[in-house]
């Protein structure tokens, strides 16, 4: 394959490093010139549209700003070229409909990076509840952010930019995951407010959700906590058991349970997990046998759906 990262911020060199260590690393894009030195052994480019049309890359990994990913998920499905799109998918609800259009209308394949579906633990609880029925779910993530944090990139912090704060950035995997064992919600009231970050940021920074359905959930999350602590989620079947979900660890009914033993490296920051290098791995075993990547449009797009209606709520409920 010949493999095109785009946008070479903090996780897209995350994507260019396990792209060359699979020996696929073809070409790289970022309008920031300087971000390119270190590829000097491939492909460099500064505009997206004419690495696409002179280049003509297999497969492009979208790493670049939230704003961004529609706009060019949307022209490299056009041409046929594979796209692993990194979170949100996008960030507006007219976005959505216009990606799953492309992603019809072209022979090539889209996945969305929801690498936490992917971790060791997050397999085995999926596993775990495969024959179970679920009554519902509570999950937290409480993180530390600070007004350097958003000031070091000009597109965070901003609606128009970011799409959202705590919800869209930090807390979109693990909602992600609560929707991936529960099922998508029929009512979400939700209520956002910004308590530590007002003077830095113009999104939330704190959020509550309370999702309601045949198995609903709760969810907290924050970036104003004091230290970034280890994201949870507890969920319960429906002959009573809990099932609790740590990083590297799985309790059931308060018990530790013996996880297959992996020793997978983190790429990047330990909040990002273990997942990046199998999934990645399984979107191209996919494209190179036609079988369907589990994380398409329409799945990518259920919490980028939930997340917009947390925005919309204001404290009402509202149907999903």
């Amino acid at each position: 394959m010949r493999s095109a990262v785009i946008g070479l911020g903090v996780i897209g060199k995350q994507h260019a490093r396990i792209l060359r260590e699979r020996g696929e690393l073809y070409a790289v894009c970022d309008v920031q010139a300087d971000r390119l030195s270190p590829y000097g052994d491939v492909i460099c480019e500064t505009n997206f549209i004419r690495l696409l049309d002179e280049h003509k890359p297999d497969v492009v990994h979208i790493c670049t700003p939230h704003y961004l990913h529609a706009d060019m998920v949307i022209e490299a499905l056009k041409r046929n070229i594979h796209v692993l799109c990194e979170k949100p998918m996008c960030i507006r609800t007219e976005d959505i409909d216009r990606i799953l259009q492309a992603e019809r209308g072209s022979t090539a394949m889209l996945g969305v990076c929801h690498q936490n579906r992917f971790n060791p633990e997050n397999r085995f609880v999926k596993e775990y509840l495969r024959d179970k029925s679920l009554v519902g779910g509570v999950g937290y993530v409480a993180w530390h952010r600070t007004a350097e944090y958003y000031g070091a990139d000009a597109w965070r912090g901003k609606w128009e930019t970011e799409g959202g704060g705590v919800l869209i950035n930090q807390a979109l995997h693990t909602l992600d995951l609560l929707l991936w064992f529960l099922g998508d919600p029929e009512q979400i009231t939700a209520s956002i407010c910004n308590l530590t970050l007002a003077d830095s940021i113009e999104v939330e920074d704190t959020a509550t959700l309370l999702c309601q359905g045949k198995s609903g959930f709760t969810f907290y999350a924050t970036n104003g906590a004091p230290h970034s602590f280890p994201v949870y989620v507890t969920l319960t079947t429906e002959d009573k058991h809990t099932v609790t979900l740590l990083p590297h660890a799985v309790l059931i009914d308060g018990e530790y349970t013996d996880l297959p033993a992996e020793t997978k490296e983190v790429y990047g920051k330990p909040c990002y997990g273990k997942g990046h290098v199998a999934l990645i791995q399984d979107f191209y075993d996919c494209i190179a046998t036609g079988r369907h990547f589990e994380i398409d449009g329409k799945e990518g797009a259920r919490v980028v759906r939930l997340i917009l209606a947390a925005y919309r709520s204001q404290g009402h409920s509202i149907s999903l």
